[in-house]
């Protein structure tokens, strides 16, 4: 019996080994498979946490303009959209920058596009900024080609707040960036009236769209 029963363990024993290395495979591939999974959650949270955190910027922003300029609530109802950015910006001696983020929103078809800023200047200065922008497109073609194409504006640009002539009363306190395209600029001290934001550049933000 003892002659028989030794050839039939020699046999077993590379089976069990076999299904350990197979068992032991099999959970290495579920725990990747797993990690995989767990990491896009993450990341699906993130961006979700990310989007929330601009709209809520973006809202802050909006109620703290209508309080400061009531008029300004009917000129983006009116429009074909707009568009919120937060920024925040340093100044060192001769060089400076800054970066900022926001939301274009289509009022007719509600569509959200996230996008970002950037803004590059120079010129003799130390300091921090922050500021936040509030555009309007009377136009759908003005609102497709800031989303589209992005937007820019020199470094040497001039613009300063219209007074509000006749038809454009409900713009009164903004700056004319080009016709049919509105700018609020908001800082800590209120609505400014002369354009800081310069030498900026709009663009989509791919990670949150």
């Amino acid at each position: 019996m003892q002659s028989l029963s030794t050839p039939t363990r020699l046999t077993r024993l590379p089976l069990i080994s076999i299904l350990r290395f197979k068992i032991r495979h099999i959970l290495a591939l579920l725990m990747s498979f797993t990690l995989i999974a767990l990491g896009g959650v993450a990341q699906a949270a993130s961006k979700a946490e990310m989007q929330q955190e601009t709209r809520s910027m973006a809202q802050e922003t909006l109620t703290r303009l209508y309080q400061s300029t009531p008029s300004a609530k009917t000129a983006i109802e009116r429009a074909a959209g707009y568009a919120v950015f937060s920024n925040f910006g340093m100044k060192i001696l001769f060089a400076g920058g800054g970066t900022g983020k926001g939301v274009v929103v289509d009022n007719k078809s509600r569509k959200e596009t996230f996008m970002k800023m950037v803004e590059a200047q120079a010129g003799l200065g130390f300091g921090v900024k922050k500021f936040k922008l509030v555009w309007v497109f009377e136009n759908k073609s003005d609102l497709d080609k800031f989303v589209n194409s992005g937007w820019e504006i020199g470094a040497q640009s001039s613009i300063t707040a219209k007074s509000g002539g006749k038809g454009t009363e409900v713009f009164a306190g903004a700056l004319s960036v080009t016709p049919g395209v509105w700018l609020y600029q908001l800082s800590d001290d209120g609505l400014a009236l002369e354009l800081t934001a310069k030498g900026t550049k709009y663009y989509k933000d791919s990670d949150l769209n």
